[in-house]
This record gives C-alpha cells, sequence and structure tokens, in this order.
C-alpha cells in the first residue's frame, strides 16, 4: 500500500464514530458499615467452659425452652472483602428474660449456654443454634455481637427481630437512624430445622 493510500484509509477511520464494545469493570460500591450499639450491662464476667456455635447445648445439658432458631451471616470490611479469621461472639438472655451474669437476677436456666463464640472461615461465614429472641424489662427482643480480630475489638453491635412491636419503644433501637435500624433487624422465618436468620456484618476497619 503506498503512502497516499494509507493516509486515506486512516483518514477515514478516524472520521467513523467510536463505538466502544467492551465492558470496564466498575469498582464496587463501599457498602454501609454495621452501626455500633453498647455492649450492655450483661457481657460475660468469665466465659463458659462450653463457648461453641450451639447455644442450645450447654455441656450435657439440652436446653428445650424457647423458638430453636439458627443466626447466621457473613463478616467482611466496607469493600465486600470476607474478614478471614475473625471471631463473632453472641450473648442473649434465656426464655425467661435471664442472662448468665452476676448483674442479672442469678436465675438464668443453666442448660442455656447464654453465649457463644465462631471464627469466622475464608467465606467470611459464620453460623450459631441458638433460640429466638425475647423481650426482658425494658428491652425489644435482641442478640448482642460482638466481633473481633485477635486482641483487637472491631465492632459491638446488636441484632432486632424485624416487624416485633417491642422495637419501636426500645431506646436503643430507637436512637438509631432509619437506614441503621435496618441493616440490624431481620426477618425470623421458618425452615426445616426451627427458625433462620441472616446477619449480615460490614465492619469498617
Amino acid at each position: 500500500m503506498n503512502t497516499l493510500r494509507r493516509r486515506s484509509l486512516n483518514a477515514a477511520l478516524a472520521a467513523l464514530p467510536f463505538v466502544w464494545t467492551g465492558t470496564r469493570a466498575q469498582p464496587a460500591a463501599p457498602r454501609r458499615a454495621t452501626p455500633s450499639q453498647t455492649e450492655g450491662p450483661f457481657y460475660p464476667v468469665a466465659f463458659p467452659k462450653d463457648s461453641d456455635y450451639d447455644l442450645l447445648r450447654n455441656g450435657a445439658l439440652n436446653y428445650t425452652r424457647g423458638q430453636p432458631a439458627w443466626v447466621e451471616g457473613t463478616v467482611s470490611d466496607l469493600q465486600g472483602k470476607p474478614l478471614a479469621g475473625a471471631q463473632v461472639e453472641i450473648w442473649q438472655c434465656d426464655e425467661a428474660g435471664h442472662y448468665h451474669h452476676p448483674g442479672d437476677s442469678g436465675k438464668a436456666d443453666p442448660a442455656f449456654q447464654g453465649y457463644g463464640r465462631v471464627t469466622v472461615g475464608t467465606d467470611g461465614g459464620y453460623r450459631f443454634r441458638t433460640i429466638r429472641p425475647v423481650a426482658y424489662s425494658g428491652r425489644s427482643p435482641h442478640i448482642h455481637v460482638k466481633v473481633r480480630m485477635g486482641s483487637r475489638e472491631l465492632l459491638t453491635t446488636q441484632m432486632y427481630v424485624a416487624g416485633d412491636p417491642g422495637n419501636a419503644r426500645d431506646f436503643v433501637w430507637r436512637n438509631l437512624p432509619p437506614e441503621a435500624r435496618e441493616s440490624v433487624t431481620v426477618q425470623f422465618a421458618n425452615g426445616s430445622d426451627g427458625q433462620n436468620a441472616r446477619f449480615p456484618i460490614v465492619v469498617a476497619l
């Protein structure tokens, strides 16, 4: 191809409208961090010997009161990266509204473990077997949640039951902005092995 023809072809191509035929990957939008909430007065003074994922079995004792439930989810950072190796802790009252804590009345059922701790896997997943939370004096049903990475505490929050009439009267839930309330309020749905709730946790590192 001679120089004149090459210049003419280049000029013609330059005059054509540009059409993008590929797809450029867009960065994922940052997620909203799960809001921090008060630890409350009943975080364990001493951890129970049985501190695993199953709060319905405390040593050799089986807890048969309340509505059995699975609470599960993932722990990730603001970009959606799983926080593998983090620890998730939960603690809550038994079906009668009592905690295993010296500050409570001391009437907690010994069969209810009341506290559990699991280590997050590479996929960020965690899972606990417990009961659907119940109300006690001054509070709507909730489960306390803490996330740690080694000795560092990343988040302390609380998880609530969607649609519970006590939420609007609960001073801790009520003091959250509406969008923050939504992120800590979850549905409990009936399943073949009890109720199931999914609570994704997003941590701002």
